[in-house]
């Protein structure tokens, strides 16, 4: 089940949700982009491109983005994938000084319910010049 098609798809900029990634291929509905819907209890809406130190940050947290899992779809990540993280992990790693970079034209505007503005946007690729 997609987001409700009566609620637009847009960003944290108030624009139309752009794609994520295709290659791996991301977003809760394994759709490539980071929309949401009820579905989506961990809420998985923030365009991230993974780095190396985020990467071992939320192995150590438990959660272990690296080795695939093929049963979930999940093909383990690597230090430049894109991927739609959780709203609350990456405030966590923000919190923890190892946020991974965001791609604010990808990243649902339902990410603002967990994560402040400002922070994402000085973590905000798509922004640099």
């Amino acid at each position: 089940m997609q987001e409700s098609t009566e609620e637009p798809r847009l960003n944290v900029l108030g624009q139309p949700l752009r794609d994520c990634s295709h290659d791996p291929k991301t977003g809760f509905f394994r759709d490539g982009c980071c929309a949401t819907g009820p579905e989506d209890r961990g809420l998985h809406v923030v365009c991230t491109r993974m780095s190396e130190e985020f990467l071992r940050y939320s192995k150590a947290q438990g959660n272990d983005l690296i080795t695939p899992r093929p049963e979930y779809r999940f093909p383990g990540l690597k230090p430049g994938d894109q991927w739609c993280l959780c709203a609350a992990r990456w405030r966590e790693a923000f919190e923890a000084g190892v946020a991974p970079p965001v791609v604010l034209a990808a990243t649902h505007q339902k990410a603002l319910e967990v994560v402040d503005l400002g922070d994402l946007l000085r973590h905000a690729l798509d922004l640099q010049k």
